[in-house]
């Protein structure tokens, strides 16, 4: 337990930190659920639309020190690679 003022106020903030993180992880899950479920449809156009809406915000995940550049940028070449073969 945090006995120190300096180690009180740390594990307050690591609680904020991560109740804002898990909310933007869960939103990037989200935006890329939307991608696979219109690549099962088979709906190339919905699929576009819904891979083009969850690149900036996977990419926003990079900045915000949620997800590692490359781990995003393999799931958007993933992506748009099953996408593109929708075609």
């Amino acid at each position: 337990m945090a006995n120190s003022p300096q180690a009180k106020k740390r594990a307050r903030q690591n609680e904020n930190r991560f109740a804002v993180n898990k909310a933007r992880r869960s939103r990037i899950r989200t935006f890329l659920r939307k991608v696979e479920e219109a690549i099962a449809s088979g709906d190339k156009d919905a699929a576009v639309a819904a891979l083009r809406a969850a690149q900036p915000e996977l990419m926003r995940g990079v900045t915000k020190g949620v997800f590692h550049k490359n781990t995003a940028s393999r799931k958007i070449s993933r992506l748009a690679s099953r996408v593109k073969s929708l075609g």
